[in-house]
């Protein structure tokens, strides 16, 4: 007979990676992750991308589609906006990925001062995109080929 098999949520594996980091890093993931929360009360946590060379994996924030992704580096922690280059960014948050056609990312170094106001704008504006969703085909289609 097999064991069940504990299924730990998303939620709790991210406090896990919270408490492991144990310095400023930890410290700053865990208040940008309630900024997100505040943003939005809707968004939905998950753990990507675990494998052995990364055991602990990425956080990752979704509302009808991923808005950000939450990755912790020795020198610093990324917030990675998966269609970054689509939101307008008046406060200039996005400091790295600038030069891609799709996502921008925020680095966030020992000591740096988050404008918690633009971050929560920010966030709101990604979560209008991805609710806004993908644009209706112009014209019908009865297997793949145009119909009228």
């Amino acid at each position: 007979m097999k064991r069940p098999v504990a299924v730990e949520s998303a939620s709790a594996l991210i406090d896990v990676k919270i408490k492991e980091l144990g310095d400023w890093r930890g410290k700053t993931l865990s208040q940008i992750r309630i900024l997100i929360k505040q943003a939005d009360p809707e968004v939905v946590e998950e753990l990507k991308w675990r494998k052995p060379s990364n055991p602990a994996g990425i956080p990752v924030w979704y509302r009808n589609g991923i808005i950000c992704t939450g990755e912790t580096y020795k020198s610093h922690l990324r917030l990675t906006f998966a269609k970054g280059a689509s939101l307008k960014d008046p406060k200039g948050l996005f400091n790295s990925g600038l030069e891609g056609n799709v996502r921008r990312a925020i680095d966030i170094h020992e000591g740096d001062k988050v404008d918690e106001a633009a971050l929560k704008d920010l966030i709101r504006a990604a979560v209008a995109l991805n609710l806004k969703g993908k644009s209706k085909p112009r014209y019908r289609t009865v297997r793949g080929k145009p119909v009228g």
